[in-house]
């Protein structure tokens, strides 16, 4: 039986190819226009030379050389990553063994009891403060051929303190030059808002007198004792702002001091000493009006004059009679040789207060000789270290590290010997 085919479709007659879009043509030409001008642009920029062959792909290796890094016959790396590891290691162990003996050298001697070469900024704290600088002119600007030489006795000042001033013009070649005080007033600072203080005017002159040492020098001093005027309960920063006159140029400095009216405790009887736990202690006695945290330095010096050690308590004193001590370390007199007898000066105090400007109350300043102890033989004193729970904590985390760091070089190249100890060395030097 023939099979039946499936009905033909009846084909479409063919479309007749459709004519270009008149907007197409009209784009054409200006298309063509734009890509030349490309080309054109393209041939006239610079262009890197082509790399060359041998950059342009890796060389292959050697015929029968690896492509990765050799190592040795024992599998350990080849001789120069070797050296790189085991410098990085010597290193690492140099680091921590500095570290550690840094830190127990360094806290032999507890922090109230240094040697006074580890604080030459504060052996001589009432030394006066002096400055040079080029003259500053009342309009802006400086006068660079006069020099303003000037000094102020302090700027930290507590309750009937007084601070002196002094300023004197020289020329380049160091002459003194002629100098006139115009204007000079001293007032408090105070913040946006405040009410101001009142002025205040200090008195300056040249005639030998007051806290000006020799008459007719060309250095001109002044003196301001704010218990005795309008600033008496004022509590912060008092400027004094000078004006005067050099060869017809008038010329501006300022002084700031810092002042506190209360007194938070006072000095009371007489200063003595101890021998405790084998360190020599001053004791001062003091009458807390304000308690609170106090920190208090002095200045000791051994019999032939040497700076030796700055002393420092820090602590809590309570309201009523305490007593302070000042702590002078056996280890340190020891190491140090101090001739004795030992001589304390310059004791200066402040009670700490937080979270206001200014940020303490000045205790009255004890300055120049305070007191001078008894011969006491240097042997009687102890040679042995300061000893802390913090200290100890520290040294055995860094005796950590170093063992550690120790064990690591050891495992890489047992058969080098470990660098010198930076403490051996030390105990060689001593």
């Amino acid at each position: 039986m023939p099979s039946k085919k499936p009905p033909q479709q009846p084909r479409r007659p063919a479309q007749p190819r459709s004519a270009p879009r008149p907007w197409l043509r009209r784009l054409a030409l200006p298309i063509l226009a734009l890509a030349g001008l490309a080309a054109l642009v393209w041939s006239l920029l610079p262009h890197p030379a082509p790399l060359p062959a041998t950059t342009a792909a890796a060389a292959p290796p050697p015929q029968g050389q690896p492509f990765f890094h050799p190592v040795g016959e024992s599998g350990l790396p080849a001789v120069d990553e070797r050296a790189q590891r085991r410098r990085q290691l010597v290193s690492n162990y140099q680091l921590a063994d500095h570290t550690f003996c840094s830190y127990r050298d360094g806290s032999q001697y507890p922090v109230g009891s240094r040697p006074m070469a580890e604080n030459a900024d504060q052996n001589t704290p009432n030394n006066p403060v002096t400055d040079m600088q080029p003259m500053r002119l009342q309009g802006g600007g400086v006068e660079a051929s006069v020099q303003l030489q000037t000094s102020q006795s302090r700027v930290y000042m507590a309750s009937n303190e007084a601070v002196a001033f002094s300023l004197r013009a020289v020329n380049a070649a160091g002459q003194v030059q002629p100098l006139v005080i115009t204007r000079a007033v001293s007032q408090g600072i105070t913040y946006s808002g405040a009410r101001q203080t009142p002025q205040v005017s200090v008195p300056f002159a040249d005639d030998g007198g007051g806290a000006d040492p020799v008459p007719n020098d060309g250095a001109f001093a002044g003196v301001l004792a704010p218990a005795q005027t309008g600033l008496a309960g004022f509590n912060g920063t008092i400027r004094t702002q000078v004006s005067y006159n050099v060869n017809g140029k008038n010329g501006m400095v300022v002084f700031d001091v810092i002042y506190t009216p209360e007194l938070p405790a006072v000095w009371t009887g007489q200063v003595r000493e101890a021998v405790e736990n084998g360190s020599l202690v001053f004791l001062l006695p003091a009458e807390v009006r304000m308690p609170g945290r106090y920190v208090i330095s002095g200045r000791v010096d051994d019999a032939r004059g040497r700076p030796f050690a700055l002393l420092t308590f820090n602590d809590l004193l309570g309201p009523g009679p305490n007593v302070v001590k000042l702590t002078m370390f056996g280890k340190l007199m020891r190491d140090q040789e101090a001739a004795l007898p030992l001589t304390l000066r310059d004791v200066d105090g402040y009670l700490l207060k937080e979270n206001t400007d200014p940020d303490r109350a000045l205790m009255p300043r004890l300055e120049g000789k305070v007191f001078t102890g008894k011969n006491h033989p240097l042997k009687g004193f102890s040679d042995a270290e300061w000893q802390s729970e913090e200290r100890t904590r520290y040294l055995t985390e860094f005796a950590k590290d170093r063992t550690l760091a120790k064990n690591e070089l050891q495992a890489f190249d047992p058969s080098q010997p470990l660098p010198p100890s930076e403490c051996a060395i030390k105990e060689v030097a001593r």
